[in-house]
């Protein structure tokens, strides 16, 4: 493990949590930061433009909440009253050197911060910032369930000879020991998955669910496939939802999730299970509506699951341990 190094900070704490770049002061129990950037695809530009949605969100975090004792109808309760200690550690910029040593960064970053038991929200970046997490997750001491939305599978091997980019992310968790399945919810249209990526995640056991199914059929076969009592991880591509309601995307497809329905499933999951982790990637703000609805969209799904997990008492009780009884 290398030596931990200070993150950059902020434009502002998301919802104005206490922002902490020095990793001395890295004791919490929820935890968020930013993670820019991941391996450049040579055909793209670089920094691309989720690079810079990190900040876009923060800059949203009035209209995410209002403050900490106001009272959040979502959450039915303030978020003071369910939420404990939560830091904002900044933004994990991409300054120099090899991509190889900036992602071992944030790897030993992640692993430090569950090792203290701290529950991790990530404001991406394309979806290639979700790999490093991934390499993380073996610090947690048990498998961990990915509950994954997103319009694309996201199951290449590699793209150009690049393999941790943001058309790789599942695929990359499928080789983790600390994974022990995924619920990938959502997908529709084409992207970079050919027949070979499809056959290799159904060989692979992922449990795929297009979203014209969960239209269709509704959410408990999706639920079903979620093991009792398991820690999960939640990844979030932007474009998982429909883009009348998160349009600020480079890849916009009609027919996605609603946040009607996703947000309360995010809860039930939270409550039922143990929501480790959880990323909101590839929000491109430059497509963005003038009232910054996607960044809105990305902070209140993330206000979801935390809510959720603490009402719940925590996402690191203990397993079996009885959730608490959900509010009325």
């Amino acid at each position: 493990m290398m030596e931990l190094l200070p993150t950059a900070a902020p434009v502002r704490g998301f919802l104005d949590w206490p922002v902490a770049t020095d990793p001395r002061q890295w004791t919490a129990e929820v935890a968020l930061f930013g993670i820019q950037h991941s391996e450049p695809y040579a055909r793209d530009p670089w920094p691309n433009d989720q690079a810079r949605a990190p900040d876009a969100i923060r800059l949203q975090s009035a209209n995410i909440s209002y403050g900490p004792d106001q009272w959040d109808f979502d959450l039915d309760a303030p978020l003071r009253e369910l939420a404990p200690r939560c830091i904002d550690l900044g933004n994990l910029a991409w300054t120099g050197g090899s991509y190889d040593e900036y992602s071992e960064a944030i790897t030993d970053r992640a692993r430090h911060l569950w090792r203290q038991g701290t529950q991790l929200f990530v404001l991406g970046g394309d979806h290639g910032v979700t790999i490093p997490m991934l390499d993380a997750l073996d610090a947690l001491g048990e498998t961990v369930h990915i509950v994954h939305i997103d319009a694309h599978l996201d199951w290449r091997s590699d793209v150009g000879g690049v393999r941790r980019g943001y058309s790789s992310p599942l695929r990359w968790a499928s080789t983790k020991a600390a994974v022990s399945g995924m619920t990938q919810i959502g997908l529709r249209a084409t992207g970079s998955a050919r027949r070979a990526e499809v056959e290799a995640a159904r060989a692979y056991g992922s449990h795929l669910f297009p979203a014209c199914q969960v239209h269709e059929h509704g959410w408990a076969p999706v639920l079903s496939t979620i093991p009792r009592d398991s820690a999960v991880y939640v990844t979030i591509d932007a474009d998982g939802m429909d883009p009348t309601e998160m349009p600020a995307v480079m890849a916009p497809a009609p027919g996605g999730l609603l946040f009607r329905d996703v947000a309360p499933v995010l809860r039930r999951v939270a409550r039922e299970h143990r929501v480790v982790g959880m990323d909101v990637v590839e929000v491109a703000p430059s497509f963005d509506y003038a009232n910054g609805l996607t960044g809105i969209m990305a902070g209140r799904l993330i206000m979801s699951v935390l809510g959720a997990s603490w009402e719940a008492g925590g996402a690191m009780r203990l397993r079996h341990e009885t959730p608490r009884k959900p509010r009325d």
